[in-house]
């Protein structure tokens, strides 16, 4: 057995067990497909901070972050003290509170797209919401998305992201409705305005920081194009920021880079590490949610329910997070950190003369295992001049044997691999990353994994 697994699977027997079971009870024993690792991923007992300690006792430097949620890091004081404190006030009124409406008033005070707010239990919901009111606006039937984007689980997003770039569909996803959604290379600015030029497609959907919080990063110029071509042509441009909302600066990405989309698609740091989303926008397209008025006469409107809808909990934790972004260098912070951990990582890179690239901006960071040894260097993948193929095409068993070398060494990475910073990342964890890396490479240099 290779060291570097049995390495893990002796500090981590409890993990062992509750995967055996949950194996039994869970596909692949799995909620979420991003946790699936082999042998077994670890089964977490608790989080504070930057750490999280797994049911063995095992501390780990986390940059899972709840999947981009926890800006603040795990149990910040003033949004676990918010959610304690609406607790015993109600966790499910049915109907209106007043947390509701300061929610969509930080949402509208720090998302400049946002002149109106509905909220949602998940981002997925939210893209699901923006795309039929973008078709109910326009009268349009399509959607043009970006080969290798990520905008949730629903139909309309699921193929295209890891596999099926020719537009086919994943299982289960009917094929008359991905001849509903168009197709583009992220960056090909002739191929977006061709699309656009029918004047069929009701809304444009993009990951303003590029494809799986920049994995594949895309330019400001190819924004600035996109958010020109679709003015010229009436189509809706929607900005998926459920990940980079609140993250990339208070406003988001479309505040960092100064261009503003129609609609915006938010969740993760907008309730504060609780399940919510939201849509948000212009007056006049989410007006399409409106109850018709003698002032709308005939007008139908968008229908949409949903049992968990700023439900008052999430609100909570999201107006205690938001209050914090809004008000303190939170974002600074995490994406200040994560700029002098690329340049680390990077030296560990050089130093063990790894083919390996460390690249992303903000508060993230990326690896590109470069398993061909092709001659990339940082500067060109941040210069958005590779194909979206070339990182997308990330080797799976070389990951999973990272992952699990640097679990093995007190470091939890997320699967891109690569992982969200936080406000909270000190540089102990920085040391500790760096140092775990190095170990682990060298662990898998050994062991014929790497070069």
């Amino acid at each position: 057995m290779s060291s570097i697994i049995e390495a893990y699977r002796r500090r981590t027997p409890g993990s062992a067990r509750l995967a055996e079971q949950a194996g039994r009870l869970l596909p692949s024993g799995v909620t979420h497909d991003s946790w699936h690792l082999t042998p077994y991923p670890p089964f977490i007992d608790r989080a504070e901070g930057s750490r999280k300690w797994d049911v063995d006792g095992n501390e780990y430097v986390d940059y899972s972050g709840g999947h981009g949620a926890l800006l603040l890091g795990h149990g910040h004081p003033a949004v676990v003290k918010a959610v304690v404190e609406q607790m015993p006030r109600g966790t499910h009124p049915g109907t209106c509170h007043p947390l509701q409406v300061r929610w969509a008033e930080l949402v509208t005070k720090l998302i400049p797209s946002a002149e109106k707010v509905r909220f949602t239990a998940s981002g997925t919901e939210a893209t699901m919401m923006a795309v039929r009111l973008a078709r109910a606006h326009t009268g349009r039937p399509k959607l043009l998305r970006f080969r290798g984007h990520f905008h949730g689980w629903n139909d309309h997003m699921a193929f295209s992201v890891s596999s099926n770039f020719d537009g086919t569909p994943t299982p289960g996803v009917l094929p008359e409705l991905t001849e509903q959604v168009v197709l583009v290379d992220p960056g090909d600015v002739a191929g977006l305005r061709e699309a656009l030029a029918k004047r069929d497609v009701a809304a444009a959907i993009i990951e303003p920081t590029g494809a799986s919080w920049g994995q594949v990063p895309v330019s400001p110029d190819f924004l600035a194009a996109l958010r020109e071509a679709t003015a010229a042509t009436g189509t809706i441009l929607i900005f998926d920021e459920v990940i980079s909302g609140f993250r990339c600066s208070p406003g988001g990405a479309q505040a960092a880079i100064g261009i503003t989309p129609d609609m915006t698609t938010l969740a993760k740091i907008l309730a504060g590490g609780l399940p919510g989303g939201a849509v948000c926008g212009r007056r006049d397209i989410l007006d399409g949610l409106e109850f018709a008025s003698e002032a709308n006469p005939g007008k139908w409107k968008v229908p949409h329910n949903g049992t968990f809808n700023a439900n008052p909990l999430s609100a909570a934790a999201g107006i205690a997070a938001l209050s914090i972004v809004g008000e303190t260098d939170a974002c600074r912070r995490a994406i200040d950190y994560a700029a002098r951990l690329r340049d680390e990582i990077e030296r560990v890179l050089r130093d063990v003369k790894s083919p390996w690239v460390v690249y992303g901006t903000y508060s993230g960071f990326h690896l590109f295992l470069n398993p061909e040894r092709q001659p990339v260097t940082r500067a060109d993948i941040e210069s958005c001049g590779c194909d979206y193929r070339l990182f997308k095409a990330v080797p799976r068993a070389t990951n999973h044997k990272l992952r699990v070398g640097m679990l093995a060494e007190g470091v939890e990475l997320f699967s891109w691999p690569g992982g969200p910073t936080s406000a909270v990342h000190t540089e102990d964890d920085l040391r500790r990353t760096c140092d775990a890396l190095r170990r682990t490479i060298l662990a898998m240099r050994d062991e014929g994994d790497v070069a």
